[in-house]
């Protein structure tokens, strides 16, 4: 079993309903869909994840922590945690793959990402020989090496990049297509604010199975404009 917390908006979400639909799959019902045939082999890598942003990349539990230890770590964060938003979300690519990102930058985004990677750290299992090799280390650059060896995965802290994968490798003579079909398919969420208000623990029966959600839970600490005078 391994476990993983992502953002995702809620079930009911329109971006929830747009994405599962494109990618084929809902990772809340584990419902698959026909809409996007045509495409089902660029969406078939993460279709297997469920629409989804990393924070903590899939892991296991230490020997010490349990299902439930975990699911109360989760609910104590979520709940400490302040709604917000990242001011505008476009259609990007990193390498090969398509995504909604970020137009820019967001430091508070940053400082989010990370304050989920370094609080669900006491509770991951030190990965695999086998897994640090499917990272390809000798690719990724010194920092990512130490990334991944402190941490799990490469793309963290000052290498995190927010991204909501759409496809998997999308070869050159595709690529100006695939911008285009994607641009109109989420015309509805880019080039406007995406508020991050939940988080999901996601979690993968065995290696290879689809990744399913959990449990999603809101961000419920008060924001200054909550707060009682």
């Amino acid at each position: 079993m391994r476990y993983a917390i992502y953002f995702t908006p809620a079930k009911d979400d329109a971006m929830t309903r747009k994405a599962s639909r494109w990618l084929g799959r809902d990772a809340f019902s584990c419902n698959h869909y026909q809409d996007h045939r045509d495409y089902a082999e660029i969406t078939a890598d993460p279709r297997r994840y469920g629409f989804h942003a990393t924070l903590k990349a899939p892991f296991e539990l230490s020997d010490n922590t349990s299902e439930g230890e975990l699911l109360a770590a989760f609910e104590a964060f979520c709940a400490k945690q302040q709604v917000f938003d990242i001011p505008k979300l476009v259609i990007g690519s990193l390498g090969p793959f398509f995504a909604l990102v970020p137009e820019g930058t967001h430091q508070p985004l940053q400082e989010f990402a990370a304050e989920v990677v370094d609080y669900f750290e006491p509770l991951r299992a030190p990965l695999s020989e086998h897994d640090i090799a499917r990272r390809k280390p000798q690719n990724l650059t010194e920092r990512q090496r130490q990334n991944l060896s402190r941490w799990g995965y490469p793309h963290v802290m000052e290498d995190f990049r927010f991204h909501m994968t759409l496809t998997g490798p999308v070869g050159e003579d595709r690529r100006d297509e695939m911008a285009d079909v994607l641009s109109t398919e989420f015309s509805d969420f880019t080039d406007r604010p995406l508020t991050i208000s939940g988080l999901s623990l996601f979690i993968e029966p065995a290696r290879g199975d689809d990744f399913k959600i959990h449990t999603w839970l809101p961000l419920a600490a008060p924001g200054p404009t909550d707060m009682k005078e």
